[in-house]
């Protein structure tokens, strides 16, 4: 009883909050001010919809105000979707926003391009009416785009396809579908694939010049036994191969579809003047088809921006020149399980930064493991060759280059004109034959640990400028197997290391 003279200010306070009017409002007076007068939504293709945008609304007054109504203005036919205070609508009552505060409206669309009258949408999103009405421009750009999806059945089962079998010998399978046949994509208008598209036996894939290609989430490429991939791509005309989220925030996000995979038994591939990027592996290719002839020959190509690997190679048989690889989480290029590798004018880098890597820039070994009854068993093959000419290895790390060779199989490799990053401060490689730098057999001219002075590397930028170790230092044999550099200029006199020839910055 006797603390109760304590409650006696709290009811006291209580009671005059009661009586006070603060806490009413006043309608809007068209003073409102907006995070931006136009709200871009950027591109998105026919019937997919957008990321989530926000606009932020401020009442910069020192009273409390109520907006009559916000809406969009062509009202529940607008393509656009709003969302205040976590009630989505296209039509919003009464809303209040205090003194000196601001609101948050969110705002996201999807657009059948059939149903507008050109690909710019456009609709406003309105603030009160008459004399005090404010708008602001919601703006997308809408891309038609052919759309290739797998089947469902009567019982809305989405169709796969097989790519393997686990250790207990059931067939693993992933989802996708088949092309019927030989097939062109074209550059008319950007392909949107969803799933696996897979290329049959004894089919090929043409996907001409200026052709992009757009994957999402887990979809990609398979290319099975005896099939072919063709990517004729041109200077002026290159093919890309990404994600199919077109806003500029996943522009350079890593792992946004899966993988162009070429199988074991697979041929003939080849690839020129593409782009492929923000992948998981941009590129895995399995066994070698033939010992003698290139399974995969790419050229004037970039892979950038993949989770795990750009070019993951098994026992396999790829020839590259005026190659880019940067920014994979694993090796920009693993040559792995042995097969025949040539590189000739190519530029490896891996300055990833999303993550710590432990790998590599560039890896070459001879075999694999896998876990036997008695414990872990290491199998080799043939490492026919891995020959790189004129080539930078070059990256974040200390150690870009890894040789790793198990006894028992042929491990043939040399490193000739090339610029290569292997720092090994602590002395760890000593005494492993395979990176004995003076041991001329296996390397000749090559220049380590010196800046290639790149353009803007985190930025997938590798062009190199005149203060590049590389300039006028690459073996004109290569070079004259090469004579143009990955942009069309001619490196026949003076040639540089690397896939591109030296410019001076700005």
């Amino acid at each position: 009883m006797k603390n109760y003279w304590l409650l006696i200010p709290v009811i006291f306070v209580v009671l005059l909050a009661s009586c006070r009017d603060d806490f009413s409002t006043i309608p809007s007076n068209g003073t409102l001010t907006f995070s931006k007068d136009t709200l871009f939504l950027d591109t998105v293709f026919t019937n997919i919809g957008s990321s989530t945008y926000n606009l932020k609304v401020y009442n910069k007054s020192s009273k409390d105000i109520n907006i009559p109504s916000i809406g969009l203005a062509e009202g529940e036919q607008s393509n656009y979707r709003l969302n205040i205070d976590g009630i989505p609508g296209k039509t919003f009552q009464n809303v209040e926003i205090l003194a000196k505060d601001s609101l948050y409206i969110f705002v996201e669309t999807t657009v059948d391009i059939s149903q507008i009258a050109g690909p710019l949408y456009t609709d406003k999103i309105l603030f009160d009416n008459g004399m005090n009405q404010q708008d602001v421009d919601l703006v997308t750009l809408v891309q038609d785009a052919y759309f290739l999806f797998p089947t469902r059945d009567s019982e809305g089962i989405i169709a796969t396809i097989p790519i393997g079998v686990d250790g207990n010998g059931d067939s693993i399978e992933v989802q996708g579908f088949y092309l019927d046949d030989d097939t062109t994509f074209t550059n008319e208008k950007p392909y949107v694939i969803y799933g696996y598209c897979a290329i049959p036996e004894g089919k090929t894939l043409t996907i001409e010049a200026g052709a992009k290609i757009h994957f999402h989430s887990n979809s990609g490429l398979i290319v099975d036994k005896d099939a072919t991939l063709k990517i004729e791509g041109e200077l002026d005309n290159q093919v890309t191969l990404e994600g199919d989220r077109l806003e500029p925030q996943f522009s350079e996000i890593p792992g946004q579809w899966g993988t162009i995979w070429l199988r074991a038994g697979s041929k003939n591939h080849n690839i020129n003047y593409a782009t492929i990027k923000n992948a998981s592996v941009g590129i895995i290719m399995d066994s070698i088809g033939s010992n003698s002839m290139p399974t995969l020959t790419i050229k004037n190509s970039q892979l950038y921006n993949h989770s795990n690997y750009g070019i993951l190679g098994r026992e396999t048989n790829i020839l590259g020149e005026n190659l880019v690889i940067n920014n994979a989480g694993f090796s920009s290029l693993a040559c792995i399980i042995g097969g025949t590798y040539n590189f000739t004018h190519a530029t490896f880098a891996n300055y990833w930064n999303n993550s710590l890597r432990q790998f590599p820039t560039v890896l070459v070994n001879n075999f694999f493991t896998y876990q036997g009854d008695s414990g872990e068993v290491v199998e080799t093959r043939d490492l026919l060759e891995a020959n790189f000419t004129n080539c930078i290895i070059y990256g974040a790390n200390n150690i870009e280059l890894i040789v790793d060779k198990v006894e028992g199989s042929i491990f043939n490799y040399n490193f000739k004109n090339n610029l290569v990053r292997f720092d090994d401060y602590n002395n760890s490689f000593d005494g492993i034959p395979e990176y004995n730098f003076d041991d001329v057999t296996h390397y000749q001219n090559n220049i380590f640990n010196e800046d290639p002075n790149f353009r803007e590397p985190y930025e997938n930028d590798l062009i190199i400028g005149d203060e590049s170790a590389g300039k006028n230092m690459a073996d004109t044999s290569g070079a004259s197997q090469v004579p143009l550099d990955i942009l069309g200029v001619s490196r026949i006199s003076t040639p540089d290391i690397g896939a591109y020839q030296h410019i001076i910055f700005e």
